[in-house]
């Protein structure tokens, strides 16, 4: 696909930034995909651990407004996760669900059966098309533009991407993609 639109990208030393806003819903929340592009094709671990031990990274580089854009290339990624998280939350003191009858107070239960918590899983799934994720209001996949004195993103070795929303600086997912195939 070819297209002469702006996005919203930031170029640092070592690294680009690109956001991806998602369409907006009814409420005041607003979504976007971040991601986090080092120039080395090898420096992912290092970019890594910068976003990681710098957060203010996180609000001080994001990009804000868009730019004129040479090269834009995104490959198709699929990111899943399954995760058993009964033991962390009991790590953060959260006990109650988890013991005999801890649950039964808490939902409609019949008389004398005494519920509990025994596990909880959290399962995740994001997929980066041509189409765009699920709810990214444009497609922004291997998009390819013609060559300008704009900024190039082509992102055809690893990265890291985030999705957050933007008003309370919540990440929600977090991932690398360590074989882009552009």
């Amino acid at each position: 696909m070819t297209s002469s639109l702006d996005q919203f990208i930031r170029a640092f030393d070592g690294f680009k930034v690109l956001r991806l806003p998602y369409k907006q819903g009814k409420d005041e929340r607003k979504f976007s995909m971040y991601i986090f592009l080092p120039n080395a094709k090898d420096g992912l671990s290092a970019l890594v651990e910068k976003v990681a031990s710098e957060y203010e990274l996180l609000e001080h580089k994001l990009p804000y407004k868009t730019v004129r854009v040479g090269g834009f290339k995104i490959p198709r990624f699929k990111f899943s996760s399954r995760l058993e998280t009964s033991h962390m939350l009991k790590d953060l003191g959260v006990i109650l669900p988890f013991s005999s009858g801890g649950l039964t107070k808490m939902v409609n239960s019949l008389e004398g059966q005494n519920l509990s918590v025994s596990n909880i899983f959290q399962k995740c799934f994001i997929e980066v098309n041509e189409k765009g994720t699920k709810a990214v209001a444009a497609s922004t996949a291997y998009v390819t533009m013609g060559r300008s004195t704009g900024l190039d993103f082509i992102a055809d070795h690893p990265f890291l991407f985030l999705i957050r929303e933007d008003l309370t600086q919540t990440i929600l997912f977090a991932g690398q993609v360590l074989n882009p195939l552009c």
